[in-house]
């Protein structure tokens, strides 16, 4: 690998990676602990594992693309990856932040849409990278199930 591939990947890595740390300022904390949860709600410590896990994804796939066609030659399929990237900061701050389930439901369903498309454009230039949104679009799947959960059990 080149020193200007690897300089790249470090780039894209970065960027995925500062949407977990945007939306990390917006812990859980005690209005979170008070909830009501649904049996089946994850621990705690699986979020970080996960998360990490998929923003590596995402940063491999956004960076395939790049590396396979360059920002000129992928602008929809790069900006839908930027656009999803600051959907899935936002999320953190509506849910945790603002404390607003039901905004953060509706916004979520809007960012399963965003990662879709991504998916989509992706498949468009490298077939690898769409698969490696994949995992990320189930998890967020999930959460779009638990946020609605949590909005039901806990009515504003």
């Amino acid at each position: 690998m080149t020193a200007k591939n690897l300089f790249s990947l470090a780039g894209f890595l970065l960027a995925s990676f500062s949407a977990g740390a945007i939306g990390s300022q917006f812990g859980p904390g005690d209005w979170f602990a008070a909830l009501n949860k649904p049996s089946w709600n994850p621990p705690g410590w699986l979020f970080g594992p996960v998360w990490s896990l998929l923003y590596t994804m995402m940063g491999v796939a956004a960076w395939r693309v790049w590396r396979k066609a360059g920002f000129r030659g992928a602008p929809v399929a790069l900006g839908a990856f930027a656009f999803q990237l600051a959907l899935n900061a936002a999320w953190s701050w509506l849910f945790f932040g603002l404390h607003r389930m039901d905004l953060a439901f509706f916004e979520i369903i809007i960012l399963w849409f965003a990662i879709l498309g991504t998916a989509i454009a992706f498949r468009r230039i490298d077939r690898p990278a769409a698969w490696l949104l994949v995992p990320y679009l189930m998890w967020v799947a999930f959460a779009t199930v638990l946020n609605a959960t949590f909005w039901r059990l806990n009515p504003v």
